[in-house]
């Protein structure tokens, strides 16, 4: 364990989370990482942010740069690393009210707060920290709170993901948000495309790619990222054309993680054309591509690194 640095859990539920993939990943991770030549880590699709939690505890990293191109995500982690205290009271609040009732009720204050935080986007751009804090206490509440964990938009931009069914859902875990907060600590925290991190990549760099992935077809726990899906196979090769960018250009050490096509269609090249340059690495992750969870299990994933080419 680094010294000084708390043990931090995702404190999101996000779709295509790492905390089961951590191990696998560390044995891909390049040698000069834990040999102290690697100085900094981006992560440009921060997500739940599993792997930057692991690498912050563990590894002798001295920056860190996180950012993704979804305002709320970002709101939420600027709210705990900057307002841990007053998010946690927010949160609070919200528990007390929520947990004693019956389903039915809880029903009306999931929908009655799914409502407000639809209604309150501009306070993004507002210069009022409470109304920011505010609105990441309801993004964490109706994360724990929805069916599955899910976030998604429709065409409005409004959040649509219905009510869960929890017994006892953690809305405020007080410990972990400021274990989590520490963590964040002197972190670079930003919201934007990932092309946004080219100026601070250099020879020194780690940086992991976990942008969302592509469907699989046939899948149904798929469907609901599919169809709104705006991050598609041109965006994907766009991707992949930044990765060879970096890799040749700024001579840094990559990686990046996306679904594996042969796990439904073996003839399906897609990742292995448009990596065709690097060492592509099928690993084991147990994932829910089906929507009965009896038949939930392992499949593969794709492990992309350059380190090899460098």
């Amino acid at each position: 364990m680094t010294d000084g640095i708390p043990k931090a859990r995702p404190f999101l539920k996000w779709a295509g989370g790492k905390r089961q993939l951590i191990s696998v990943i560390e044995d891909h991770l390049p040698k000069e990482i834990s040999e102290g030549k690697i100085e900094r880590y981006i992560e440009p699709f921060i997500g739940g942010g599993a792997l930057f939690f692991h690498l912050r505890e563990n590894f002798p990293l001295k920056e860190f740069f996180i950012s993704d191109f979804n305002p709320d995500l970002i709101n939420a982690y600027v709210s705990v690393r900057d307002h841990v205290d007053a998010l946690v009271k927010e949160l609070e609040k919200i528990a007390d009210e929520y947990l004693p009732l019956d389903h039915e009720a809880r029903s009306e204050v999931f929908y009655r707060i799914r409502t407000e935080y639809n209604l309150t986007r501009s306070s993004l751009d507002s210069n009022q920290i409470q109304e920011k804090i505010v609105r990441a206490a309801q993004m964490i509440f109706l994360n724990r709170t929805c069916f599955n964990g899910l976030y998604r938009v429709n065409s409005k931009g409004d959040y649509n993901v219905p009510h869960g069914r929890y017994k006892n859902p953690q809305i405020c875990d007080s410990e972990n948000l400021h274990s989590v907060s520490e963590a964040l600590q002197n972190v670079k925290i930003t919201c934007g495309s990932y092309e946004t991190c080219f100026e601070n990549i250099n020879h020194k760099t780690f940086i992991y790619f976990d942008p969302p992935y592509r469907p699989l077809p046939n899948t149904p726990s798929f469907t609901d990222y599919a169809q709104k899906a705006t991050f598609g196979d041109e965006d994907q090769e766009k991707l992949s054309i930044f990765f060879k960018q970096i890799s040749s250009g700024k001579k840094c050490f990559a990686m990046l993680s996306n679904s594996d096509p042969h796990v439904t269609d073996e003839n399906d090249v897609f990742f292995d054309m448009i990596y065709s340059d690097f060492e592509i690495n099928r690993v084991g992750a147990r994932r829910a591509i089906n929507s009965d969870g009896n038949k939930r299990g392992k499949i593969t994933e794709l492990l992309i690194t350059n380190y090899n080419s460098l």
